[in-house]
């Protein structure tokens, strides 16, 4: 009997060992190309790829030096996204370049990595897949081994630190329509430092979502400008730029954004607690994005 116990143990540990090796680990970005190509030339020569492809160029951002994104999205991502609860975070992809002492880095976040981590109803591989096939494929990158699907889909930074299902709630409306027109307007009037770079309205939803920049120029909002942030935390020799623009949604009449502890934290898995490039470095960093985003919102924030 005992020798069918420990033979009974042995396969089970064996079956549990081999699931867990037999896992998909996802990480945050796709790194596409490394080319010696002119920056203004490369970043030509993709948007009319792109848009060859079907996609929709919805903005782009330089306000960081030697960096450009590019925000896309399609009728098939925008239809994936309208699927599931709060997918409006999940509407667009971030298609960035990055200027180096050696070459010019393409990347763009990982749909799939993004589709689990927002708890999409659909994996949006077909998305990856066509995207690695246009632009090209190196490696993931972003996190030393990734993250399953099951821990995206739960993913904490720590415990007891904010999740996907966790939102700030910015501001409430009357109406969606009034929500969306009152942002529109708080955006343009760059509130809270903030700065429209992309709108998108997700097809038969009352949801649109914005990306926006933050220049962390006004009072309070220091720790929450991007050069800020990206200077801290983005020191490895491949660059995260596709981290960025963050995101405001309008769902219904509310304004949502997701709070910095999960947001930065999901582009940045193996960021250490304490230390330098940590998150202790950018501990004033969520107080500060709440803060920005509040305004940019439309609404008002107690001093």
């Amino acid at each position: 009997m005992r020798i069918i116990k420990y033979l009974t143990i042995s396969l089970c540990l064996t079956f549990l060992n081999t699931s867990k090796a037999n896992e998909t680990y996802y990480k945050p970005f796709i790194l596409s190309q490394q080319t010696n190509i002119e920056f203004t030339t490369l970043i030509q020569n993709i948007k009319l790829k792109l848009l060859q492809a079907g996609y929709t160029l919805e903005g782009e951002y330089s306000a960081l030096p030697k960096r450009h994104i590019l925000i896309i999205t399609n009728n098939r991502l925008k239809q994936h996204a309208s699927l599931s609860a709060y997918g409006g975070y999940g509407a667009a992809i971030r298609v960035a370049f990055t200027k180096t002492n050696d070459n010019i880095q393409l990347s763009f976040n990982n749909p799939t990595y993004m589709a689990h981590a927002y708890r999409m109803k659909e994996d949006l591989s077909d998305i990856t897949q066509q995207l690695q096939s246009l632009l090209g494929f190196i490696q993931d990158f972003g996190s030393e081994k990734g993250l399953t699907k099951d821990e995206l889909r739960d993913y904490q930074y720590k415990l007891f630190m904010p999740d996907f299902e966790d939102r700030l709630e910015l501001a409430e409306y009357a109406s969606y329509s009034m929500a969306v027109k009152k942002v529109t307007a708080s955006l343009k009037n760059t509130n809270g430092g903030t700065k429209l770079i992309y709108k998108i309205k997700l097809p038969d939803k009352n949801e649109t979502v914005f990306g926006l920049s933050i220049s962390g120029k006004i009072s309070q909002t220091e720790c929450a400008g991007d050069q800020f942030i990206m200077d801290k935390i983005d020191f490895h020799k491949l660059k995260s730029t596709a981290h960025l623009p963050y995101e405001i949604l309008v769902s219904g009449s509310q304004v949502f954004a997701l709070y910095a502890e999960f947001r930065i934290a999901i582009s940045f898995p193996d960021l250490a607690m304490v230390g330098d490039n940590s998150f202790f470095s950018i501990m004033c960093t969520p107080s500060a994005i709440e803060h920005a985003l509040t305004l940019a919102a439309g609404n008002t924030v107690d001093e």
